[in-house]
This record gives structure tokens, sequence and C-alpha cells, in this order.
């Protein structure tokens, strides 16, 4: 038996599909425990480390390339899915994270230009905003709107590809933190994708949490075998829950869902809650950044991890308290759903949260600042 044969695979994912699903989990997860120590190693001895300035988070320099194993599996996997041949967006996937892995690995070698960083983006998400899953020719009733232009919804489409991937570069500040969101945020795609009938898209939710789950050991160890995820890495997973998060936006209307109070015309709302904490603290520095007269791009400190850092927190206690305020919000985002509020009700619930996070950062922020005078 060929177990690389179409017909063989398919007969295993139709007949087994909750064991392959766990066995792409558990290969991710073991693919990434492997080769992480073996390039480890080779940036120690190559001496390719991140250097220590006024704004690192960690005393010692650390090698910033855990992307390089995120690349491998990723590639390795969904070419493994490929051989299914139920979609060609996995071949769109590899692509996309080619080019972003190359702009990232060169940023963590050498610097990368903004521009070059953005081109990058932009081209990789072109891969995935013309995939035909992944139109986007209505919203449902969103704010009143249905049906939208095509060069609408292509405009949106790399518009939030991007964006996302630029937040959860941003979010990558501390041990934990974004391995820690991406896990949240693609376990919870993983139940949706389930609940609707899309067992490809589980399989790729999941292989991204195993990828995390695997990264989280040494992102959170000490010493020698200490690593950062690095450009290459956070801008690779910040497409894959881009890529995710478009497929929730295309897919059709599932009625059992809808029965429970996911309306259609929420989706958007949905996905702003679960990635809360990757656009929140976006949006909270770049409006922060424009009060005080800087650029949005002008690098400082107030990033919701470096709020807690400031006010006596560990990288370890303030990755998983931001996780647990993402799975709140999510949750509440559940229970105010369960009411069938319409897009406007929810949206108005949701700006409320936004505000009262906004409220306790900043009282945390001052509290911070006056710990800073005091000591």
């Amino acid at each position: 038996m060929n177990i690389l044969d179409q017909e063989v695979l398919l007969d295993i994912f139709h007949r087994y599909y909750l064991f392959f699903t766990g066995g792409v989990f558990l290969l991710a997860f073991v693919l990434t425990w492997y080769f992480t120590p073996k390039v480890l190693w080779v940036s120690r001895e190559k001496n390719l480390m991140k250097e220590v300035n006024e704004r690192s988070s960690h005393k010692d320099a650390v090698p910033p390339f855990g992307g390089v194993a995120f690349f491998l599996v990723l590639v390795l996997i969904l070419s493994l899915l490929q051989s299914l041949r139920t979609t060609a967006t996995g071949n769109h996937l590899i692509i996309g994270i080619t080019f972003l892995f190359m702009a990232g690995l060169k940023d963590d070698l050498v610097i990368s230009t903004a521009k070059l960083k953005f081109m990058s983006q932009l081209f990789a998400s072109a891969f995935i905003i013309f995939s035909p899953e992944m139109q986007l020719t209505n919203l449902h009733g969103f704010l009143g709107i249905f049906l939208i232009p095509a060069a609408f919804g292509y405009t949106l489409k790399a518009l939030i590809v991007v964006a996302l991937i630029n937040a959860y570069n941003l979010i990558d500040g501390i041990d934990g933190l974004a391995s820690i969101a991406g896990i949240i945020i693609s376990l919870t795609y993983a139940t949706v994708f389930y609940a609707t009938g899309h067992p490809y898209y589980v399989l790729v939710s999941l292989m991204v949490v195993g990828i995390l789950g695997a990264f989280l050991r040494f992102n959170f160890s000490r010493g020698g075998r200490k690593m950062f995820m690095g450009d290459g890495g956070s801008l690779v997973m910040g497409f894959m829950i881009a890529f995710l998060s478009l497929k929730f936006l295309a897919m059709e209307p599932f009625e059992p869902l809808s029965e429970q109070g996911f309306i259609p015309e929420n989706r958007l709302l949905f996905v702003l809650a679960v990635l809360f904490i990757p656009i929140f603290d976006t949006l909270r520095v770049i409006i922060i950044r424009l009060r005080s007269g800087k650029t949005p791009f002008e690098a400082d400190r107030n990033h919701m991890h470096h709020v807690l850092l400031d006010n006596g927190r560990t990288h370890k206690q303030a990755s998983f308290l931001l996780g647990g305020i993402n799975l709140l919000v999510i949750g509440l985002y559940i229970i105010l759903s369960q009411l069938f509020l319409k897009s406007i009700g929810l949206t108005l619930a949701m700006i409320v949260i936004f505000i009262l996070a906004a409220v306790a950062f900043n009282a945390l922020k001052k509290r911070a600042v006056k710990i800073k005078l005091l000591n």
C-alpha cells in the first residue's frame, strides 16, 4: 500500500477523519519539536542572534529563527495534504508563505526595508484573495450591506490580510504571546470549520496549533534552548491566520450555526472577537502614537504586553493573561450572539468592549509610570 497515493489517502481521510485530523496535529507538533533544535544549533554555531536594545524585553541575545522550522513544517504538511487533491488552495498557501518567509528571514538576518516587507505582503496576499474558494461577494446584511462589487471584495480581502499579518507581527514582543494568541485563534476556527463541514480547513487550523504548541516549549525556555519566532515566523503565521479568517468570511451561511445565534451578518464581528488581542493592540498603539504627534510606525513601549511587564508581570504571566482576555472576549461575543443581536446592536456591544479594554490598559499604563517614578 502506497500511503502517498491519492486514493489511499482519501480513503483514510474519509474513513478515519478524526484519526487523520489528530495525525496532522501530531505530525505538525513532532516535526516542529524536531526541527527547532536543529535550527537553534545552527544559529548559535554561526552566532546568528537577536541583540539586546533599549526596547528589548529580554536580557540576553537569542536566535530569532523559529520561522525556519515553521516554514519547513508548513510546506511539508501542506504538500502532503495536497495529495488529497480536494482543493488547490494549499498550493496558493505554499507560494504565499514562501514569499513572506523570505522577506521575514531577510529582516531577521540583515533588516529589511518596510517597503520590501509591505510589497511581499501584498504579493503573498494575491495568492489567496484571488483563490476561487476565498470569494467575498456578500456581507449578508452587515450594517445593511448585502452584495458587494467584486473590486470592493478584493480590496477588503487584501486589507484584511495585510492588516492581520502586521497586527500579528506586532504582538510578537514577549515570550509566548504570539504563540498563545495563535493557538486560541486557530482552535476557535478549527471548531467552526468542524461544525460547518470544512474538513480541509480543520486540518490547516490544527496544523497551526501543532506548530505553535511545540514552539512554546522553546520560546519559554531559558539559556541555550531559547528561540524567538522572528519576523520569518510571525509574518508566516500572521498570513496563515489571515487565510483562515478569509475562509470563515467567505463561507456560505450554515443554518445550524445561525440557529445557535451565529447570524451571517455578524461574521465580521466574530472575526473581530476571535482576533481581539492583535486587532485591539494594533489600534490602541496607533491611536496613542498619533495623539502624541508620532507616526504610527514609530516603535515604543505602549503595547499591552509592555504595559503588563511594566506593572511587574513576567513574560509567561502577561502572555497567559492576554490569552485569557482574548478567550473572555470570544465568550462575551458568544453570549451576546445567543441574544440574536443584529449587526448594529452587536457592533455597539463590541465598541463598548474595546472602550472598556482601552480604559483598563490606560489605567495600568499610568500605574506603571507611577511605579517607575517611585523606583
